[in-house]
């Protein structure tokens, strides 16, 4: 089996894409600050330091690929001046230092798969005309964000290596992410819409998402470039909150709206990504012959809360 150099393991989806990838048998390097032991023996921690451009020696000669989904959180804080030099820097610093390591270090890397996101695009204006992957970036900040992020993955195409970039939308997942922020009022019997509740959501289940991950390693027959790791199916912000709702709570919950001023107060600057309207279409990785396990949010969010 291949082994899986994989940066931003400890992460929401590097933890859900390794234990994928062991489940199938295949060998992980995780690439951490701050290594661990590991009691599984395909299953290994290496330490990096892209802020200080360095790489545990020898490293890179082991691994057949490389999913790069390292940094900082877009949404673990306030968005200061310092935290979104931080985001920037995280991203832009970490694909810098693959590509020099990769440049001057003899390796079988064969292809590299990054995250991006659907922040790539900016705001939809027009219901009737979703997001492709040709579409130019946006200019606001994550749009320029995603755009230094992919530009610093793919310089690794001038060494002969086949990169896949994966605009990914809000991921689904009980463990972490939006919607675990999103169930935590429905505890005490809230669905909470923010604002209006109108602007359309690009989500994915995580599931999924894994899956987009696997296929990008395992199918040589899929290009390089981009693609919108999104469900076929984008909903309005209360569709989804009120289909969580339903989903964990039956009709035991009352819908409660989070005016837009009070998340402004509340979330400053990033309100605007929490309002705006996302639709991307996922048109070009179905045409690959990808199929998406939850192409609808209903039957995600019953997934999702099913009793174990």
């Amino acid at each position: 089996m291949e082994t899986i150099l994989v940066t931003g393991g400890t992460g929401l989806v590097g933890k859900a894409l390794t234990s994928f990838l062991l489940e199938r048998g295949y060998r992980v390097i995780i690439l951490t600050r701050k290594p661990r032991y590991s009691d599984n023996e395909r299953l290994s921690y290496a330490q990096w330091d892209p802020s200080a451009g360095t790489l545990e020696a020898g490293v890179l000669q082991g691994a057949d690929h490389i999913v790069h989904l390292a940094g900082a959180g877009v949404s673990d804080h306030r968005w200061t001046a310092s935290y979104k030099r931080e985001i920037l820097d995280s991203r832009i610093k970490a694909g810098n230092l693959l590509y020099e390591q990769l440049k001057s270090q003899p390796n079988k890397v064969k292809t590299i798969i990054s995250a991006s996101a659907t922040g790539y695009y900016g705001e939809t204006t027009d219901e009737n005309h979703p997001f492709r992957e040709h579409d130019a970036p946006a200019n606001d900040f994550l749009g320029t964000v995603c755009q230094a992020w992919e530009n610093s993955v793919k310089q690794m195409e001038s060494l002969g290596k086949k990169v896949i970039l994966l605009r990914t939308g809000i991921v689904l997942s009980r463990e972490g992410g939006a919607l675990k922020e999103f169930y935590k009022p429905l505890r005490f019997g809230f669905a909470t819409i923010l604002g209006s509740g109108d602007q359309y959501i690009s989500w994915i289940h995580m599931q999924d998402l894994v899956r987009l991950y696997f296929n990008a390693i395992v199918n040589t027959e899929l290009g390089g470039g981009a693609y919108n790791a999104v469900a076929p199916a984008p909903v309005k912000h209360k569709t989804l909150v009120m289909a969580m709702a339903h989903a964990a709570k039956g009709k035991s919950f009352i819908a409660m709206p989070v005016p837009s001023f009070v998340l402004k107060i509340a979330l400053g600057e990033m309100s605007v990504e929490v309002l705006k309207s996302v639709i991307a279409s996922a048109e070009k990785i179905q045409q690959t012959g990808f199929q998406f396990s939850y192409p609808v949010i209903d039957k995600a969010m019953e997934q999702l809360f099913a009793a174990p």
